[in-house]
């Protein structure tokens, strides 16, 4: 991008106002310290008259956008027929508005550098272009209860994300549960996990802990979460109740 840009004769600040990102952004994008995201590369192709030079480099870029343990999930949601979604601690990264997101990234230890953050932000908003997927993939989450309750950001920023949730699950391939914390069973105990469907059939099980990931891909074990998975939707509030119970949490705040 800076040989391109120089061969242009571009300052990084012109350069910068073609793609809506100051000279610093710009900086940070030839030295490393941040990763631009699949449209910004797009747009910069075109800027320079790459001639599709950039675009080749798209899909690796793309995936350094993400923590080492979680590239592997992310090349499988681009992939995915279905994703089975069980969440306990936040709001699934798919779901999660950019205010939310970036209320959770600053609450991390040891904390973030600004870049670091605004890398993971482009990458989480980067995900969610499979709602606009064509043919769409089969979209369920469930999630507990406290998760919602939890202020995360402030008021503001939780209305917001309550609001965003609702609108997602308007959609007609997404199905979002709300597990109640009165509930007196829950096979969702054991914590967190998604069920990822891939195109071809072939499913796994991605599941999360401290800064590592597990990536379970034996057909029995897989075959057990899906089903796990389907024992927890059903002990938790059908998605019109769970809609009307986020609406409930939305009058609160």
């Amino acid at each position: 991008m800076k040989t391109l840009k120089a061969r242009e004769n571009l300052e990084r600040e012109e350069f910068g106002k073609r793609l809506g990102y100051s000279a610093s952004t710009i900086a940070s994008f030839e030295q490393g310290r941040r990763i631009p995201s699949p449209r910004t590369i797009d747009r910069a192709d075109d800027a320079l008259r790459a001639e599709g030079l950039l675009r080749l480099w798209k899909e690796q870029v793309e995936r350094a956008q993400y923590p080492t343990f979680f590239q592997g999930m992310a090349a499988l949601e681009k992939e995915a027929l279905e994703l089975l979604v069980y969440d306990t601690l936040v709001i699934n990264g798919l779901l999660q508005t950019e205010e939310y997101m970036r209320a959770l990234l600053a609450m991390r230890r040891p904390p973030l550098d600004p870049e670091t953050i605004e890398q993971r932000v482009d990458a989480r908003l980067a995900r969610q272009a499979i709602f606009e997927r064509r043919p769409a993939p089969l979209l369920s989450f469930v999630m507990d209860e406290a998760l919602l309750r939890h202020r995360y950001g402030g008021a503001a920023v939780m209305r917001g994300q309550l609001e965003h949730a609702l609108l997602i699950g308007q959609m007609r391939n997404v199905e979002i549960q709300v597990m109640p914390t009165d509930c007196e069973d829950n096979a969702g105990v054991n914590g967190p996990f998604t069920v990822v469907t891939r195109r071809d059939g072939k499913k796994f099980v991605y599941s999360e802990t401290y800064s590592t990931s597990a990536l379970e891909t034996d057909p029995e074990q897989t075959a057990f979460a899906a089903a796990h998975y389907g024992i927890i939707r059903s002990q938790a509030l059908s998605p019109r109740e769970s809609t009307k119970f986020i609406e409930g949490l939305l009058g609160s705040l």
